[in-house]
């Protein structure tokens, strides 16, 4: 059994183990942290021993699922899916241990259901970063969306179901679009090889020599489901309503992980497998990733909810990502894979920090709020962090990739590099604008100033306040550490994430530059 089977079928265990445990929520909590810690131990050895001047794909493995079709259970990794595989597995343990604190559940909810979801989910997310057989990659796309679904529909807030609805109808559809596009690959395969294949790297090399027409329709039904997934402008507004409404650690999934198989479906099947078609419209693509940023960073600066404002800021960023993969050169698409990183540790750190603000006030209203620092101190420096990341200050891990996109961009697309620049200083703005309301001056806001309150250490005593606002707590630094650690640590020394990405990214480039 390979390194990624195991990842794929531990948390499926797990989940199987929570689903007797739906009446003990205590036991539940430390058995899904158990399983998710050792997730995450299992993938340290998978990093270890995975080559990047090795083989393409490597920790291979396939089995006939469907042979009359050339269908196979197929997985492997390179080094794009295992960046990806690595932040899910470190990213659902903060999830588990956010639970309680910085998260709670709706009531009549049981923490074992909750967190039996959550890791089917991580189980399924793993498989689709690592499918090479097209059609499962398809039934994976889609099959994730049902614990995502109840996630949010379950347990989310008050207009959950909407917001399930809306973000299960959003990628279904995509889904279906992409199936068509997956069919005519196939067909084509069958024409050219006298058999039909769903293999990934069969079809790299057969559907690339297809007529530029026939690869447009074929990019434009791949492009479509991960433009939704992504999401970009105008494909985004399932997001600020999922996000808003899901549980702060099911919003960490989300936008840290769930999203990025978005633009990792641009790297991994739009680029290699259409690269005429891929270069033809690259300069629409480029125009809706600078909408994106601009847009995104905009509407971020305008929010009244904590939440709707992490989805803008995450469609601004993920503008960033596809400008750079679309910009076809090794800096910016060096940058724009590690960026799917660094957002889902900054964005991720962000997410949960707002939620700890939300735990102690009860309420995602900005305006509710002032003046934390005074009460919190903790608090604020390390929601202080989060943001400094998010807005991609030097010396922390997002500033690589930022610079690196741009960097590599500016060489062949000048003109959207400089309108992506904007984004920087408005991101600089819509950060610090919200540090400034939520932590800043006098203890103020309905959230933080009134009568009762539970149980704490430090009490707001402005405007005759008995409120009292507790800081973090050694449970809650135990969490947000490790997190503060990758952001400062990869800030200063990115050249393992560097090292591992760059052959991967040289190969997908040099598939499309080598279009016919």
């Amino acid at each position: 059994m390979t390194w990624v089977l195991a990842l794929i079928l531990l948390p499926l265990v797990g989940a199987l183990v929570l689903c007797g445990l739906r009446k003990n929520d205590r036991a539940a909590v430390t058995v899904a942290l158990a399983f998710s810690i050792v997730e995450f131990l299992l993938m340290i050895p998978m990093w270890a021993t995975y080559h990047p001047s090795g083989a393409r794909l490597q920790q291979t493995s396939s089995v006939d699922w469907i042979p009359t079709f050339g269908v196979h259970i197929a997985f492997g990794i390179d080094g794009i899916a295992l960046i990806m595989i690595a932040v899910i597995t470190f990213l659902v343990p903060i999830v588990i241990g956010a639970l309680g604190t910085a998260d709670k559940l709706p009531e009549g909810r049981s923490a074992g259901g909750y967190l039996a979801l959550i890791l089917v989910q991580q189980a399924l997310t793993i498989a689709v970063f690592a499918a090479t057989d097209v059609f499962l990659f398809y039934v994976l796309f889609e099959i994730m969306l049902i614990p995502m679904y109840f996630l949010i529909g379950g347990y989310g807030g008050a207009n959950r179901q909407y917001a399930a609805v809306k973000f299960f109808l959003y990628s279904f559809l995509g889904g279906l679009i992409m199936l068509a596009s997956a069919i005519g690959a196939y067909s084509i395969s069958a024409d050219k090889l006298g058999r039909g294949t769903f293999d990934w790297a069969t079809l790299v090399t057969v559907v690339r020599d297809a007529p530029t027409s026939t690869q447009i329709w074929l990019f434009l039904g791949f492009f479509l489901a991960f433009a939704i997934k992504a999401p970009l402008v105008p494909f985004h507004t399932w997001l600020p309503d999922a996000a808003s409404e899901a549980p702060i650690g099911v919003a960490v999934l989300i936008v840290g992980v769930l999203d990025k198989v978005g633009t990792f479906g641009f790297l991994r099947y739009c680029l290699p497998m259409f690269p005429e078609a891929s270069k033809t419209l690259a300069p629409l693509v480029l125009i809706l990733a600078v909408i994106g940023v601009l847009y995104g960073s905009i509407l971020a600066a305008g929010q009244q909810d904590m939440k709707r404002f992490v989805a803008y800021v995450s469609i601004a960023h993920f503008g960033f990502i596809a400008l750079g993969i679309f910009a076809f050169t090794q800096q910016a698409t060096v940058g724009s894979v590690t960026y799917m990183l660094n957002h889902s540790l900054a964005t991720g750190m962000l997410i949960v920090m707002l939620g700890l603000v939300i735990a102690r006030g009860g309420s995602t209203r900005i305006s509710d709020y002032g003046g934390m620092y005074k009460v919190t101190p903790l608090l604020g420096g390390m929601l202080l962090i989060a943001g400094l990341s998010t807005l991609s200050l030097p010396g922390t891990n997002s500033f690589v990739s930022e610079f690196l996109v741009l960097l590599g961009s500016f060489t062949t697309q000048p003109v959207y590099a400089t309108l992506a620049t904007v984004g920087m200083v408005l991101a600089a703005a819509y950060v610090l604008w919200l540090y400034q309301r939520l932590m800043t001056g006098p203890v103020r806001g309905n959230a933080l100033v009134g009568a009762g309150g539970g149980p704490g250490t430090a009490i707001a005593p402005e405007l005759g306040a008995k409120k009292t606002i507790r800081d973090l707590g050694a449970k809650e630094l135990a969490i947000l550490i490790p997190m503060v650690v990758l952001i400062i640590g990869l800030g200063f020394y990115p050249k393992p994430v560097l090292d591992t990405v760059g052959p991967s990214v040289q190969a997908t480039l040099s598939a499309v530059q080598g279009g016919h």
